[in-house]
Formats: C-alpha cells, sequence, structure tokens
C-alpha cells in the first residue's frame, strides 16, 4: 500500500478507551468489584429505568499527519421531551478537539423532536481551524494528495420542521459555509491548480424547504422504519452570499427487521448543483457516514449519488453487549449527471450496547476501498 495513503487515514479510535469498554462489557461482574465496574454501572447501565435523560461523556485520542496528536472530548445527550417515553428519542451530541499544532474544532449535531412529535429539528453545526486534504475535482482525480488547504471552517445546517400529515414533515431549511484565511500547501512535485472557486474565502447562506417522512422512533439505531428527505437551498448574492448557486438534497434511508435482533438497512443519498460552486461545496464522497473508507472529500464535484447497504447484528446472539455489522456501499461524482466512474466500499465492525434501556450502541467500523481504508468511533449508527 502507497505511504501517501497510509498517511491520509485519520484514526478516530482512542485505544485505550475502547479497549477498557470492550473488557468491561465483557468481564463477569458477579465475580469482582472493580471501582471501575462501578463506574461503568453509574453511566451505562441505567439501573433506573424510569429515567428518561442519559448524559455521558468521554475522552479521545487521535493522530493524523496533518495533525499530529489530537486530544478531544465527546459528549452525548439524549432525553425524551416532556419525560415521555411515547414521544421519539432526542439526542445532542458533542465532540471538542486541540492538536499539538495548534489546530482546534467544535462540532454539534442534534435531532430533536417535541412533544408528540409536532416539530422536528435536525442539524449539524462545525467550527474549525483545519486542514483539509485536497485531492482535485472530478471522478477521475489521481490517487496523490495534491495539497493540504488550511482554513477556518464554519459550517451551519440546519432544518426546523412541522408535522402535517402522520409522519410527514414540511419547513424551512438553511445552511451557512464560511472558509476563511484560505492558503493551499502544494506538495512537492504538483503543479498548482490555479483559479479554484472559493481559494480566496468565500460566505454562502442557502435558504429553502424541506419536506421529510420520517417514522423512525431511535434515531440513534433504527431497527424498522423510514426516513426521506427532499430539500432545496437557494444562495444568493440578495441574502449576503458570496457565490450563486442551488442545492438539491435526497436522503432516502429504510430499516427491516430480519430476526430477531438482526437489521437490514439500505440508504440513497444524492447532492445536486448548479451555478459557481466553491470546492469545498462541492459533492463529496468519503466519511464516517456514507462510503465508509474513503477520506471525506476525496472526490468532489457538482454532483453526486450513493448507496448502501448494512446488516446489522444487535447484538449477536451470544452476547448481551456485543453486536457487528457488515456494509458495502457504491457512490459516484460528476460535473454534470453522467456517473460513468462507480466507486465502492465494503466494511464491517464491532458495536457495543452502551445504553441498554435506550437501546444505543457505540461503534468501531473499518471501511475498505481501493484507494485504502478508514477507521471509525462513534456512537449511533452510520445512518
Amino acid at each position: 500500500m502507497k505511504m501517501v495513503m497510509l498517511k491520509r487515514i485519520k484514526y478516530y479510535i482512542a485505544t485505550s478507551v475502547w479497549v477498557f469498554l470492550f473488557c468491561v462489557c465483557c468481564f463477569n461482574q458477579s465475580q469482582a468489584q472493580l471501582k471501575a465496574v462501578k463506574i461503568w454501572n453509574k453511566m451505562f447501565n441505567d439501573p433506573d429505568t424510569t429515567k428518561t435523560s442519559k448524559f455521558i461523556a468521554y475522552p479521545t485520542l487521535a493522530y493524523s499527519p496533518e495533525t499530529s496528536w489530537e486530544f478531544g472530548v465527546s459528549t452525548l445527550f439524549i432525553y425524551h421531551a416532556n419525560k415521555d417515553k411515547n414521544n421519539r428519542l432526542s439526542e445532542i451530541g458533542n465532540f471538542s478537539f486541540v492538536t499539538l499544532e495548534g489546530q482546534y474544532g467544535i462540532l454539534f449535531d442534534h435531532a430533536l423532536y417535541t412533544d408528540k412529535d409536532k416539530w422536528f429539528a435536525l442539524g449539524k453545526l462545525k467550527f474549525l481551524n483545519f486542514p483539509l486534504v485536497y485531492y482535485g475535482i472530478g471522478p477521475d482525480v489521481s490517487g496523490e494528495e495534491l495539497a493540504i488547504a488550511n482554513a477556518n471552517i464554519i459550517s451551519i445546517r440546519e432544518r426546523l420542521l412541522r408535522k402535517v400529515y402522520g409522519n410527514w414533515y414540511f419547513g424551512l431549511e438553511a445552511n451557512y459555509e464560511q472558509l476563511s484565511g484560505i492558503s493551499f500547501d502544494w506538495f512537492p512535485g504538483v503543479q498548482p491548480e490555479e483559479n479554484i472557486q472559493g481559494q480566496n474565502g468565500y460566505s454562502n447562506l442557502g435558504l429553502g424547504l424541506g419536506l421529510v417522512y420520517d417514522n423512525r422512533h431511535n434515531v440513534l439505531n433504527v431497527r424498522h422504519g423510514l426516513l426521506s428527505e427532499i430539500g432545496y437551498l437557494m444562495y444568493q448574492p440578495a441574502w449576503g452570499s458570496t457565490n450563486r448557486l442551488n442545492t438539491l438534497f435526497l436522503d432516502n434511508r429504510m430499516f427491516f427487521p430480519l430476526q430477531k435482533n438482526n437489521v437490514l438497512a439500505g440508504q440513497f443519498v444524492g447532492q445536486f448543483s448548479q451555478g459557481v460552486v466553491p470546492f469545498n461545496q462541492l459533492s463529496m464522497i468519503g466519511g464516517e457516514m456514507m462510503m465508509r473508507g474513503y477520506y471525506l472529500g476525496r472526490y468532489r464535484d457538482k454532483n453526486m449519488i450513493a448507496a448502501q447497504v448494512e446488516h446489522r447484528w444487535l447484538p449477536f446472539p451470544f452476547s448481551k453487549r456485543l453486536g457487528g455489522a457488515v456494509f458495502a456501499g457504491i457512490g459516484s461524482v460528476s460535473p454534470n449527471l453522467n456517473f460513468n466512474k462507480l466507486l465502492w466500499t465494503a466494511g464491517g465492525g464491532l458495536r457495543i450496547l452502551i445504553f441498554p434501556q435506550r437501546d444505543v450502541y457505540t461503534r468501531l467500523d473499518v471501511g475498505l476501498n481501493p484507494d485504502g481504508y478508514g477507521v471509525y468511533l462513534f456512537i449511533g449508527e452510520a445512518f
């Protein structure tokens, strides 16, 4: 495997934390009274089934060639609106980090339901000072890294939707993207590209509408249900955008129980843009959710389609807390709608049940593809 591909792998796992979780899950609590087990029980076992909320915080450690060592803290808060477990499970997550290179970031994501699930707020916020590995634009870029794009990044994506009938929601969507302080550090021997859209920074606000069908009860671990979203955003100079562009989003997710504790899940997504699209607002392949194993942005262009399927054992028949999953995906990017080059990824991972009363797992996934692989550790399923 090429050394350059090994360099780009980001280890999203804190090894010591994962080993601790795995060992405690497998430990026979009836034969020991270790303090660590008591702490585990207090945080994760949910002995009081009357509680309608739960909070967890844990440290993380990661390494990347662009950042050196990365130290962080992750938190997760889950609850039921109005303390009623008939309401869908809401979640608020946070990840904050600093690196030995002086970089830092704060990420928030949330899926919030009000009482009786009348309102639904879904969003993700990112505030980063972080390098972006740049490979070029298009489906036929080479496998070599071209540059590191250093930038200050602000990204806010929000949907506020109102139930209109049954499980149908309709409402407003907004997206704000800002890149500032950009500098491209080109690798030796690489001819620097000129006129990269957005290379001097930009600030784009998109406003639009969204229509969602959602009958999931637990967004962190769906065992049966359907999510279907279509959203349309317009970015206009009239409301402060640097660029004029339009973007259409599609996201469809299906979940089928096969046997007890076995779930077959599938997802199809698409993102299609027109107009003047900055390089970091192009549709991208990769990341911890879709096309796992590819560096997010390894392939980018105006249009993208991707699909994945995953079989989950939650948990395995021989364990109360340990489970697993296998997955595969295909996708492509294109400057138009001719998706001639299909990319593939496949992999698997382990699952550990951390909130038994709320059916919430943490996952450790490894995704493989012709370009290399990626490792991911997160609370909640990829989709």
